[in-house]
């Protein structure tokens, strides 16, 4: 039978064209084992058995055609948290982490925070666990995404901390905020069409894709934002690499006070934060 460092290394090859192949081998097979990655490296000599083997040999497999290891583990890491994903909901990026980082910049007193479309509840939870004392809500239009989002923020220790609601972005909502927050969708078909397989075959197609070149979800946030912000309120998006020019001039048709574009950490311009006067 194969030791740990064996299978590891199996695998790994396995899903080498993956930048995160080895990754996402230790990822698999500690989800096989029932274990932590730590585990992995301090027992390298233990051999699988049958089963074992058997269950790894089918995520790898999978693996290897593009289904995303999230999806095949049910857990993707989040800020500081780990949480349960599943195919109704989009894989929180770690490029999206930075959108915790520029709401704790803007409200760095604090406030109110609504989360537009939460999916997996991945942006409020990191905000409710930074910021003990700000109020966060979160809405999602999807009851299969609100209920594994509740399922996160009970497994997180949150679930006094995010009051979750049903809504299709601002239709549900009454109350006024000092920071909406949302990675709402913002490719277009073919964008997707050419993206890579685990996007292209497995994302929620309704979390990525939006008319109008990708902008019209953009457009009714930025639009209606307005209406559900307190005087010098923030919103954030994240958005596509190619949208900032048609941001800036329906931000300043709005009349928000200030907008801006932010990059990602690969320096691509891939969020906008405009403020109500």
């Amino acid at each position: 039978m194969p030791n740990l460092r064996t299978a590891l290394a199996d695998a790994t090859a396995r899903l080498g064209q993956s930048d995160t192949a080895a990754l996402d081998a230790q990822l698999l097979l500690a989800h096989v084992l029932g274990k932590t990655r730590t585990w992995l490296y301090t027992w390298p000599a233990h051999e699988l058995d049958t089963a074992q083997i058997n269950a790894l040999e089918a995520l790898v497999s999978r693996a290897e055609k593009g289904e995303p290891v999230a999806y095949l583990t049910g857990k993707r890491a989040f800020w500081t948290m780990t949480l349960e994903v599943t195919p109704a909901v989009l894989i929180p990026r770690p490029e999206t982490e930075l959108l915790v980082d520029f709401a704790q910049e803007a409200l760095p007193a604090g406030g109110a925070v609504l989360d537009l479309g939460t999916g997996s509840g991945a942006i409020a939870l990191a905000l409710a666990a930074e910021r003990p004392a700000w109020k966060v809500e979160a809405v999602d239009r999807s009851p299969d995404a609100l209920a594994l989002a509740r399922e996160n923020a009970a497994q997180c220790g949150l679930a006094e901390r995010v009051a979750f609601a049903e809504s299709d972005w601002f239709a549900a909502v009454t109350d006024a905020y000092d920071l909406i927050v949302t990675n709402p969708p913002y490719l277009t078909e073919a964008e997707v069409a050419a993206a890579e397989p685990e996007v292209r075959e497995f994302d929620p197609k309704s979390a990525l894709i939006a008319p109008d070149e990708g902008l019209a979800d953009l457009r009714r946030i930025l639009t209606d934002a307005p209406r559900f912000l307190r005087a010098g309120g923030w919103v954030l998006l994240e958005t596509g690499i190619d949208q900032h020019a048609a941001l800036a001039t329906l931000s300043a048709q709005l009349g928000y006070a200030e907008s801006a574009g932010r990059p990602d950490m690969s320096g691509r311009p891939r969020f906008w934060q405009a403020r109500k006067g």
